[in-house]
């Protein structure tokens, strides 16, 4: 892993500061509201960009889009194992379909996971480190 667990660290605390400052959503029968939760708050860039996003998002956000794509990738890649889509062992390709499939966008993209804290949390552990470390 390429990324500083201190950067990913950084993502983790903040992306938690954020989902506590949004209103919850109540799932409907059939549905799950964590498909929903970030669509209102995150406005679709040709609508004008950061209009209705708090401080927090936005600065997250922007914090995400300075990362270089192999950082950018790798945040991407790392949610994937968190959440059991990939192991630990498919690291590799992990990161290479991240390339592939989230070259742009990919602030937008991670923040629109409702549990991207905890993902990234579990995908440090299941590699081996923890935000303990950087401390």
């Amino acid at each position: 892993m390429d990324i500083a667990i201190e950067t990913v660290c950084y993502v983790i605390n903040r992306a938690r500061e954020v989902m506590a400052d949004m209103d919850p959503i109540e799932d409907e029968p059939g549905r799950h509201a964590g498909d929903d939760l970030m669509r209102e708050e995150l406005p679709e860039e040709d609508e004008g960009g950061d209009a209705g996003e708090s401080a927090d998002l936005t600065e997250l956000k922007e914090f995400i889009d300075t990362l270089n794509e192999d950082e950018q990738a790798e945040l991407v890649a790392l949610t994937w194992i968190g959440r059991g889509t990939y192991t630990a062992d498919d690291w590799d390709e992990a990161v290479e379909v991240a390339h592939e499939e989230h070259p742009k966008r990919v602030a937008r993209y991670l923040l629109s996971q409702p549990l991207l804290a905890d993902e990234l949390e579990e995908g440090l552990s299941e590699l081996g480190f923890s935000c303990e470390d950087a401390d």
